[in-house]
């Protein structure tokens, strides 16, 4: 009976204390803070409009190597694949045969040398006897005309001696121009017709030409005057940038500097040709490339990240931070992409900011942190009395 009065005072006593807990207040819960979210403002800049198009490189200057004089095919020095300078010997042929004829020629022309100096002498030996009225004027007359063939004759042996010359030093095939030196299509040993057989071909490489269609509208808004003020030649052509199809960026200026005569009316297009640097010789004639062409004076734009960009049934949006601190759904319509940030052709206002990345809805509040257009944070200033 005493452990069951323990009991059920102990019960009594659990009760009586849970009563009182219940009547007294739970403390209110403090409100959660909104969440912090990166936010930065929208970048301005001066952007030059632009229409980007797909050409192909083409070398300035390109020589298909042949020989000028036949023989055999005596020494290959042809670096294939490199850069040769202009007059670099890289191929020679058999000299033998051309040194023989140029002695051959060295030697007639000695001997119409011989011949005309004999001439001469009877010449002035008749119109001396002439004079003296020994001989007739035919013996004169023929005298005369032996002079002149013997000078002509030297002449003709002069020409042939130098056209010998000429064969002897075409025996070493040297580059014409400065460029790249291609695949060598003979080698020692075989025989060689002169203008005929192939040996080699030479590219230039600095500069280069790029050749690439534009379409009718973009021509009339902007090459169509610099064609009527015969401007292309000079320092206010039309300005290009030039990259290859696997660069992320246009690193390489050019100048249009040919415009094509005529509009392809299959295509509706017309033929440009650009000039741009390759002093790096990464550049190779044949590769495709992109081309933008600069269509008007420098404008600002807002540009913003890729990253802060949504999409919404194939619309694209940016959530904009108002005054308040809470994001707004703002549609926009996108540009180019320039140095890794797309022009907002429309929907953003300078000085607006817009969330740059996170999972935020509309019409939530935010806590603003600050952060560059790419999302990296930015911390805020120390004061001068702050201590560590």
């Amino acid at each position: 009976m005493k452990v069951n009065r323990v009991t059920l005072i102990t019960a009594a006593i659990g009760a009586l204390l849970a009563i009182t807990g219940c009547k007294e207040a739970a403390p209110p819960a403090s409100p959660a803070s909104p969440p912090g979210v990166p936010v930065a403002e929208v970048i301005v800049r001066p952007v030059t409009p632009f229409v980007e198009f797909t050409g192909s490189l083409s070398a300035v200057q390109r020589v298909e190597l042949r020989p000028r004089v036949a023989g055999y095919i005596q020494n290959v020095s042809v670096p294939e694949g490199r850069f040769v300078e202009k007059g670099r010997v890289l191929f020679h042929i058999d000299p033998r045969a051309f040194q023989a004829a140029l002695d051959a020629a060295a030697a007639r022309l000695r001997a119409a040398e011989a011949a005309a100096m004999l001439a001469q002498t009877d010449h002035v030996r008749a119109e001396q006897l002439f004079a003296q009225k020994i001989v007739a004027r035919d013996r004169l007359d023929t005298t005369t005309a032996s002079l002149n063939a013997g000078k002509a004759q030297v002449d003709a042996a002069k020409a042939a001696l130098n056209s010998a010359r000429l064969d002897l030093s075409f025996a070493r095939v040297t580059a014409p121009i400065s460029g790249r030196v291609g695949q060598t299509l003979v080698t020692e040993g075989n025989y060689v017709k002169g203008g005929v057989t192939p040996l080699t071909t030479i590219v230039s490489i600095d500069p280069l030409h790029v050749y690439f269609d534009i379409d009718e509208r973009t021509y009339l808004r902007t090459l169509a005057a610099d064609r009527a003020n015969a401007t292309l030649q000079g320092s206010q052509s039309a300005k290009v940038m030039v990259a290859l199809l696997t660069d992320k960026t246009y690193s390489r200026p050019g100048r249009v500097d040919f415009l094509s005569n005529t509009s392809d009316r299959g295509t509706g297009t017309v033929r440009v040709r650009a000039v741009v640097d390759n002093p790096d010789g990464r550049l190779t004639p044949g590769l495709f490339a992109k081309v933008k062409l600069e269509t008007g004076a420098p404008q600002a734009r807002v540009l913003i990240s890729d990253q802060s960009i949504g999409t919404d049934q194939g619309n694209r949006y940016v959530l904009v931070v108002g005054k308040d601190d809470k994001t707004e759904y703002r549609p926009i319509e996108l540009g180019v992409t320039i140095d890794g940030l797309r022009v907002v052709e429309q929907g953003l206002q300078p000085g607006e900011r817009i969330v740059v990345k996170g999972l935020v809805r509309p019409g939530m509040q935010v806590t603003p942190q600050a952060a560059a257009i790419d999302g990296t944070p930015i911390e805020a200033p120390k004061n001068p009395g702050d201590t560590k």
